[in-house]
């Protein structure tokens, strides 16, 4: 028992010894807890001071490389700029900073200007050379001119007015009835002769108002229409005669006019007449009256032009063509060059027009109203020169066109700015459509790479059908201008750029 009783004393002195100890190192374990947690929140929080280092490190770089493209722009816009000043003083442009040398001329630029000059002055010589080749020596398109004349309402009044007194001065009623009623007074019939002795002047009214609206409905029908064309294709052989100098046929000179024989259109008259019951008219003489086209002073102005156009004809449109090319081949500048050229053929194309103008008020003011009324005469030259005008006015259009173009693929500020700005519509009308799920996919990608040739063939093709259209005028080269920009627009639209092309084009949009 001694010996139960020392082991439990025993094992109540170990309990006790080791319960302080255990105390201690449940303390020490909550302490060592305590410190891990503290320790892996301040980790945490190194962590989020990492990764905030690293966002701003970034948008550092990102920055930085924002910052090193507008100065590659900047140097590229800056040497463009020099380069175009080069190009204008025709020598060097000292850097600055540096002492400014003695500016060297060059050649070129007083070189092309004068070729450039000559083909403006050229152009309009050109176009009257081409009318004239077309007019005189192209039967169909002279006819196709003058066909519209007998459609004018103040020529068909002419020609009606003109008509009508050639047949009534041969009929001559008043006379016929003043010697009936001769006769019948002879004869003991002395009332009957002095009834239409006194209604001979109106009897001879009405006879000349029917005339009048007989010959007025035949001018206005399309037959008569047809016998004008074939009159004047069978005078147009007579044309060149009287421009080469030559005598003889339907065109003539009378009373310092050129005018064209109506004998034709007098036959056709005279028959519907007769079909009407005026037989009268089958007795008279062959009646052949003119019809007066423009001033003979200007048929030997035109003869001389005639001579000299029929040689050159088609030596000075090609003549034109090669100064204007050759002066925008030697200019240093050949974007500059070529909107220059097209202003000066603009420019010179105005000039013709007004000189067109005055040589219309000369003409009007030359032609008396006893030969020809003003409104007719009106109509005559504006038939005549219509063509001119048609030509002119492609011409003035097409350099207006081509102005513009050369200015806006210019290095200009308003040009750079008005290029990003469709740029930047394209992409966002691109980007909408994308998200939306509309996507060119491998077509826009195709597009994008083969851009540069795709955009050469739709100039290529707009300028093939405005050369070999048969008859082209200013509002074509309108049409042809606004379906050409179209189709650059489309091309630029459906090209679908890589990746990295489009976060390069957003990252330049954005404002800064």
């Amino acid at each position: 028992m001694l010996a139960g009783e020392q082991s439990s004393r025993g094992a109540r002195a170990d309990h006790t010894t080791l319960a302080p100890i255990r105390k201690e190192t449940s303390l020490a374990t909550e302490d060592s807890a305590s410190e891990l947690d503290q320790l892996r929140a301040e980790v945490s929080d190194l962590q989020a001071q990492v990764e905030a280092a690293r966002a701003k490190a970034q948008t550092a770089q990102a920055q930085v490389d924002e910052a090193r493209a507008q100065a590659q722009a900047a140097k590229a816009q800056a040497a463009q700029v020099t380069q175009e000043r080069r190009a204008d003083s025709g020598g060097t442009v000292q850097p600055t900073g540096q002492a400014p040398t003695r500016t060297r001329r060059g050649w070129r630029t007083p070189v092309a200007t004068v070729l450039i000059i000559l083909g403006c002055l050229l152009a309009p010589v050109s176009v009257l050379g081409v009318w004239s080749a077309n007019q005189i020596s192209n039967t169909s398109k002279y006819v196709a001119n003058v066909s519209p004349l007998i459609t004018e309402p103040a020529v068909q009044g002419a020609l009606t007015d003109k008509i009508t007194t050639k047949i009534t001065d041969q009929i001559n009623v008043q006379g016929i009835a003043n010697q009936a009623a001769k006769q019948l007074t002879n004869r003991g019939l002395t009332r009957l002769g002095t009834l239409i002795a006194s209604f001979s002047g109106t009897l001879a009214s009405g006879v000349t108002s029917f005339i009048h609206g007989t010959v007025a409905k035949i001018i206005s029908n399309p037959l008569v229409a047809k016998l004008w064309a074939q009159a004047n294709r069978i005078a147009h052989t007579q044309l060149v005669k009287a421009l080469s100098g030559q005598k003889g046929g339907a065109i003539s000179i009378s009373g310092g006019q050129v005018v064209i024989g109506l004998g034709p259109l007098i036959d056709q008259v005279k028959h519907n007449l007769a079909a009407r019951g005026l037989t009268l008219v089958n007795k008279l003489p062959p009646i052949n009256p003119t019809f007066p086209l423009f001033s003979a002073k200007y048929l030997i102005q035109a003869q001389s032009a005639y001579r000299l156009l029929t040689t050159l004809k088609w030596v000075l449109p090609v003549l034109t063509i090669l100064l204007l090319a050759a002066g925008i081949y030697v200019a240093r500048s050949h974007r500059r060059a070529l909107t220059g050229a097209s202003l000066g053929l603009a420019v010179s194309m105005l000039l013709l027009g007004i000189g067109v103008a005055v040589a219309r008020v000369i003409y009007l003011n030359k032609v008396p109203s006893s030969v020809l009324p003003a409104d007719a005469a009106a109509a005559v030259f504006d038939t005549l020169v219509r063509f001119v005008k048609q030509g002119l006015r492609v011409l003035l259009v097409l350099g207006l066109v081509v102005a513009f173009a050369g200015f806006i693929t210019g290095p200009s500020v308003t040009a750079v700015r008005t290029r990003k700005a469709f740029t930047s519509a394209f992409n966002a009308i691109r980007g909408s459509g994308e998200r939306a799920g509309l996507s060119t996919g491998p077509v826009g990608t195709w597009v994008y790479r083969y851009r540069t040739p795709l955009r050469i063939a739709a100039v290529a093709i707009a300028g093939l059908v405005f050369v070999f259209w048969s008859q082209p005028t200013g509002l074509l080269v309108l049409v042809i201008a606004i379906i050409l920009v179209v189709v650059l627009g489309l091309i630029e639209l459906i090209g679908r750029p890589p990746a990295h092309v489009a976060a390069e084009r957003a990252k330049a949009a954005q404002p800064h």
